[in-house]
């Protein structure tokens, strides 16, 4: 992570002012940051600017192979932001807590989106599983796609409960599913019985389901879940017959596979190897 944060810091300084620079260095070198975090960090978009952020390409393949390619899409102060909470130095994981707790708990919007950008970059990340579950149940569309898009922390922390949660509330918020890091690593029986519930639900209303809903089921389809799956298969909709088709080619489930072989368009995409989930 160190490197990471080199990286990142060879970033801030190319897209701010010597004086914004010189600012943040003599705060990280201060010997009191727990007392001046709060104005610091709201002050910061008036020293660094809001401009989305240039990379250079030596830097974002040094970002890409780390894993944090995405943040060329991040404004400077969010980026800025993120730098300084990850470098803080304030001892004792207590301490640390607190610190950035207070922030949380009295950020605005755009603060909110930095804080949680900024779970992957914390010193003892077990004790931020908490404060990651709390904002899942944020209703603020901007600060949900800090936590569910392009973020690494939810998938490698949260617990099985608050990690369903947290699908569940991308679908129904309709956030981009694909930008869910450890989407697949995370599948579970709980989370598939779900969002086949979930999809019944929408069926029945008239409304269509997000396709990438299917990616999370195929696995653990048998002969229960593949009678739901066969209500979408007869919406005739191509796109969900084409989902469910590839999520039941992945499972295990030998009914099921002979069952979409009856439709031809759906047996000949998938002999002919057409289908993947990133084509939906």
């Amino acid at each position: 992570m160190k490197a990471v944060k080199e990286i990142i810091w060879s970033v801030v300084k190319n897209n701010i002012s010597l004086e914004a620079e010189n600012w943040l260095e003599d705060f990280i070198q201060s010997s009191d940051q727990s007392a001046q975090l709060a104005k610091v960090f709201v002050m910061l978009p008036r020293k660094t600017g809001k401009l989305q952020v240039a990379i250079n390409e030596d830097q974002q393949k040094a970002l890409d192979t780390a894993g944090f390619g995405y943040i060329h899409h991040w404004t400077i102060d969010r980026l800025s932001r993120v730098w300084l909470l990850a470098n803080l130095n304030t001892a004792g994981k207590d301490l640390l807590y607190t610190t950035i707790e207070r922030l949380f708990l009295s950020a605005e919007v755009n603060e909110a989106v930095a804080l949680y950008s900024a779970l992957p970059f914390l010193a003892h990340p077990e004790i931020w599983m908490k404060r990651c579950a709390e904002g899942i149940r944020s209703n603020i569309g901007s600060v949900l796609e800090a936590i569910m898009e392009n973020n690494p922390y939810p998938a490698a922390n949260l617990d099985e409960a608050a990690w369903n949660q947290l699908v569940l509330k991308a679908f129904f918020t309709e956030k981009n599913i694909k930008l869910i890091i450890g989407l697949d690593e995370r599948a579970n029986l709980q989370l598939a019985l779900t969002l086949v519930d979930y999809a019944k639900e929408r069926w029945a209303a008239g409304r269509q389901v997000n396709p990438q809903l299917w990616r999370l089921v195929g696995k653990f389809i048998n002969a229960e879940i593949f009678e739901d799956l066969k209500i979408g298969l007869q919406h005739y909709d191509q796109t969900e017959q084409r989902a469910i088709a590839l999520a039941v080619d992945q499972s295990n489930d030998q009914a099921a596979k002979d069952y979409i072989n009856t439709f031809p368009e759906l047996k000949l995409a998938l002999a002919e190897g057409s289908l993947n989930w990133n084509l939906f």
